[in-house]
């Protein structure tokens, strides 16, 4: 019944994200030049994908086992990240110098909202109320309250880290199906709902045609986090949102790029599958005029 529920969310899940990602396509909200970007490449990039990974996601949930309460709270928490995640895709004021989720916190304590620090409140708000929705009462009312709280945060912080990660092709899926792996066989199945709607996603993540982006990778992460808010023991989701504060505080200071590139098992992983760039026909056609190298 368990394999059954995963292949069933995961069939769907990566149905719904191919025509979601197929829908916005031919008819992109706004117009395609609002989803474009510019990648690390100085490459275009569509955003649409973010969007229809986040559809994936939340119907691959609703239809995964888990009890009702447990899909409610993965599909609150993934739709929320997401439509916060669009905010901030396509309304980021660039006007200010706002980043990392120590500037947007910044803004807000000088009494200025960005959409960065909008996204941050509307994803905490809604990682609090998927908590309230899914954590299972053990004990008194303090208790509860403090799994809820810790849960909402794991969630949250999850959400974020995710998406710090998506600097690259693929690392966000890969990173986010690697922290779902361990809860692969329990939930009722909802984890086959990440790795259908990432298995959707990922040729054209993978070739640098398109990117998460917020709505994408905020989506991703919540619902990574809610599977441990979720699932794990009270123990390991402590553990576990410890090293998220952990990589989120380090990540102001230490470029999680350079860190991959410099460490050669985390770059083998993070450039499986990555489809090389081509070179330019005027950079091919110096290096004929060069010659060859030793």
């Amino acid at each position: 019944m368990g394999l059954a529920r995963t292949l069933a969310a995961g069939v769907v899940a990566a149905a719904v994200t191919r025509a979601a990602r197929r829908a916005l396509d031919a008819a992109p909200p706004g117009g395609a030049e609002r989803w474009t970007r510019t990648n690390h490449g100085g490459e275009p990039v569509s955003m649409l994908e973010g969007p229809a990974v986040a559809a994936g996601l939340v119907a691959g949930a609703a239809v995964a086992g888990g009890g009702p309460r447990d899909r409610a709270a993965t599909v609150l928490a993934c739709a929320g990240a997401g439509v916060f995640g669009i905010l901030d895709d396509l309304a980021e004021d660039t006007t200010h110098s706002a980043k990392g989720l120590r500037g947007h916190l910044g803004a807000l304590a000088q009494g200025r909202l960005t959409t960065g620090g909008l996204k941050v409140v509307g994803i905490g708000a809604t990682s609090l109320v998927a908590a309230a929705v899914g954590t299972r009462r053990r004990g008194g009312v303090l208790g509860h309250a403090a799994d809820v709280a810790v849960n909402g945060a794991l969630i949250a912080g999850t959400a974020n880290l995710v998406n710090l990660l998506d600097l690259r092709p693929g690392r966000a899926l890969k990173a986010s199906a690697l922290l779902a792996a361990p809860m692969l066989t329990g939930s009722g199945g909802q984890t086959g709902a990440l790795l259908g709607a990432s298995a959707a996603a990922a040729p054209a993540d993978l070739g640098a045609r398109d990117m998460l982006g917020d709505a994408g990778a905020n989506a991703l992460g919540a619902f990574v986090g809610t599977r441990w808010a979720l699932s794990a023991p009270r123990p390991v989701r402590a553990v576990a949102l410890a090293a998220v504060v952990g990589l989120t505080l380090a990540s102001e200071r230490v470029s999680f790029s350079a860190v991959i590139e410099r460490t050669p098992w985390l770059r083998r992983i993070d450039q499986a599958g990555r489809t090389p760039a081509v070179a330019p026909p005027h950079d091919l056609e110096a290096a004929s005029d060069e010659g060859p190298t030793a």
